[in-house]
């Protein structure tokens, strides 16, 4: 077993990702069992060795022999290619570095959107700078992939409702995001880009929930549509209570979530 020895890899306790894969490490004996330190628990001596502002966006690997510091994708790198030799002509590959810190990057400025913790930016937590760029690129991708699966899914709702498209769904998914930044701009405008993160994730999840109701179709399975229309309407209530939680954490006032549902009703009124 080849075990990355008198090293120490700094993570976001407050990221069940993070929290995952930094404990995979010391599980499979990657890392030692003392391996890993949470930011917010962090030793002295280690903080003195890290850049501030940059160990918040990439995760820091230190080696505690020379007080050399890695980051990002650099310390997964580092740990992976030490337990796997093999690897490591792959990960000085030019084209998968550029892709792997992207990917990084997405989801790294995007993570307390995704799974935002349990107080919004607490003093000593390890928030990731904003950045304009990935936030926008974030919002993008849960829009379109919204759409995509809300087109596939009227399809099985008809003939409760009219048949749709592509671009009818991209226009309803696009804008909820407007009429919230409407609706939170009055309400908490210092808010405005943490909540629109948070309002895309729940349209994202709430999209990724009604994939399982599209597979018995994809199979060749025919289901009445009120089975479909049942399904969304259990994935709308769970979305409900989601938005309604986040928002609460983000410090919104309740008519933020007031505001999600008369935008649902109005819709729905406009397409029956």
């Amino acid at each position: 077993m080849r075990t990355l020895k008198e090293h120490v890899i700094i993570y976001d306790d407050q990221c069940p990702l993070c929290h995952l894969y930094t404990g995979a490490f010391v599980k499979t004996g990657m890392l030692e069992a003392g391996g890993r330190e949470a930011y917010t628990c962090l030793r002295p001596e280690l903080a003195g060795l890290l850049d501030g502002e940059r160990s918040r966006n990439e995760i820091p690997l230190v080696d505690l022999r020379t007080g050399t510091v890695v980051y990002g994708v650099d310390s997964l790198f580092k740990v992976v290619g030490h337990r796997f030799p093999a690897l490591q002509p792959l990960f000085g590959l030019r084209p998968l570095r550029w892709l792997a810190r992207t990917a990084y990057a997405f989801v790294s400025y995007n993570r307390k959107v995704v799974i935002p913790g349990r107080v919004f930016e607490a003093e000593g937590s390890c928030t990731p700078t904003f950045h304009l760029p990935w936030r926008l690129a974030y919002l993008g991708f849960a829009w379109l992939v919204s759409a995509w699966v809300l087109t596939a899914y009227a399809a099985r709702l008809v003939p409760l409702v009219p048949p749709s498209s592509f671009g009818r769904e991209f226009l309803v998914c696009g804008g909820q995001i407007f009429f919230q930044a409407g609706v939170v701009g009055l309400l908490r405008r210092d808010r405005l880009v943490h909540y629109l993160g948070n309002l895309m994730t729940v349209s994202l999840a709430g999209s990724l929930l009604l994939l399982p109701a599209l597979a018995p179709g994809a199979a060749g399975l025919v289901l009445p549509s009120l089975f479909y229309a049942a399904w969304f309407t259990g994935v709308v209530g769970l979305m409900l209570l989601e938005h309604a939680r986040r928002v609460r954490l983000l410090g919104i006032p309740v008519a933020a979530t007031a505001g999600w549902v008369v935008y649902r009703l109005l819709v729905l009124g406009v397409i029956l």
